[in-house]
């Protein structure tokens, strides 16, 4: 049961007819003890599934946390098919390790996991982990396909988990005070917005570290489960690129849209207001990092724009080889909204000058830890996450699709009440 793989296909059908074991539970998680309701002075327990780079972040976020008053929390279990990464992690944390992420859903007394994976994984174990009734921390993006995102919001539905998508500035104070302004009407017609995220790095974004030693014919710490690491995506022979630098194929990730423009729609999203896009354009290409000197698959430089129903456009614009960013803000027919670090300004349209306030809010640069502490909180409220489940759905539909249309040279259109793809 552990080892056997489903493809994305098997994943949807079951998953359309509600299949109990809609993934590669193992039969342990199925046979967990009813979750045990966090009181308000009881510790919450964290398990850590993936525990690479972003992993450890996340770790030490909630070991800074355990540290300070403010929440009693701990670390009390890892997991990572790499085994130098698990022991390491397991060792820093003093957590117990795991090789199997569905052994770490049985560990006893455990109230909530935070993934940390590839994306092509993030649905499966979000799923599993919302079935053995553990409230879940998912890194963005939410999935690696909008159907996946759409069957993860229906569980959360059915089970009441707590679910937090971790884009970090959905927690950002800046975006909840321009959706005040927004549904106030502050500047009337919401026309467009332009968000974005730009990187320059001379070597290639994403051409992390490969440690050479490390393999599935490996022993010992440099032992890697490749066939576990795999999971739904489709069968290769062992690569230490595709391993260690994931984002740059799509098997595993959908390059700038999953991995920087979900993060910049996510806290747009917050400040318009969620809901699901009519259609989706993509363009870009690699126009550096050719497959001559680098052997990456996604786009380097990628632009998206978004319909909505209520009739206004987003536009996000990106590229990995020029850091020079174009600036972030929301418009209106009777002002604009832009966006700086720690400040939002509100601007009127020379028509409506007499209508709107020029006015500047500022607020604290916002804390590493602040959306992770947004989810801790809601896992002993059992209240609503700031990108939670139907939120973070919402914001996929057009990550994904952009992904479509630009491999697939098309439109994408959508219907927004049927949930449906317009083909």
């Amino acid at each position: 049961m552990k080892h056997r793989t489903l493809s994305r296909r098997d994943f949807l059908r079951r998953s359309a007819v509600g299949t109990a074991a809609v993934s590669m539970v193992g039969m342990g998680a199925l046979r967990c003890a009813r979750a045990r309701v966090v009181g308000a002075n009881d510790r919450i327990n964290v398990g850590i599934i993936g525990v690479g780079g972003r992993g450890r972040a996340i770790m030490g976020e909630l070991m800074d946390l355990a540290k300070s008053d403010k929440f009693n929390i701990a670390v009390v279990a890892v997991c990572d098919v790499y085994e130098r990464r698990v022991q390491e992690a397991a060792s820093e944390s003093g957590a117990k390790a795991y090789r199997e992420y569905t052994d770490l859903l049985d560990h006893a007394d455990l109230d909530a996991v935070a993934i940390a994976t590839p994306d092509h994984w993030h649905a499966r174990m979000t799923i599993d982990a919302m079935r053995a009734e553990k409230d879940v921390y998912c890194e963005k993006p939410m999935t690696l396909y909008w159907e996946e995102a759409k069957e993860v919001a229906r569980v959360a539905r059915e089970t009441r988990r707590v679910t937090q998508i971790g884009a970090q500035s959905a927690s950002d104070k800046r975006y909840w005070e321009a959706h005040s302004v927004i549904s106030a009407g502050g500047i009337g017609k919401v026309i467009w917005s332009q968000t974005g995220s730009y990187r320059n790095v001379r070597s290639g974004d994403w051409n992390y570290r490969i440690h050479r030693n490390a393999g599935p014919d490996n022993t010992g710490l440099d032992q890697i489960d490749w066939k576990r690491w795999l999971g739904p995506a489709p069968y290769r022979s062992w690569s230490p690129a595709r391993f260690f630098r994931f984002r740059k194929y799509w098997d595993y990730s959908g390059g700038i849209a999953t991995d920087l423009f979900y993060h910049s729609l996510s806290h747009m999203e917050i400040a318009l207001g969620p809901e699901f896009p009519r259609r989706v354009a993509a363009t870009g290409g690699n126009y550096v990092f050719t497959l001559e000197d680098d052997d990456r698959e996604v786009p380097d430089t990628f632009h998206v724009l978004i319909d909505y129903p209520t009739n206004h456009t987003v536009a996000l614009t990106g590229t990995q080889v020029n850091q020079t960013r174009a600036p972030e803000m929301i418009r209106g027919q009777k002002a604009t909204i832009e966006f700086e670090k720690t400040a939002v300004t509100l601007t009127p349209e020379e028509p409506f000058k007499d209508e709107v306030e020029q006015r500047t809010f500022e607020f604290e640069e916002q804390s590493k830890t602040a959306h992770m502490e947004n989810f801790l909180e809601c896992v002993r409220s059992r209240q609503e996450c700031n990108l939670n489940a139907q939120a973070g759905y919402k914001v996929m539909v057009p990550i994904a699709l952009s992904v479509k249309a630009y491999r697939q040279n098309k439109l994408m259109r959508f219907d927004p009440e049927r949930q449906e793809e317009i083909v």
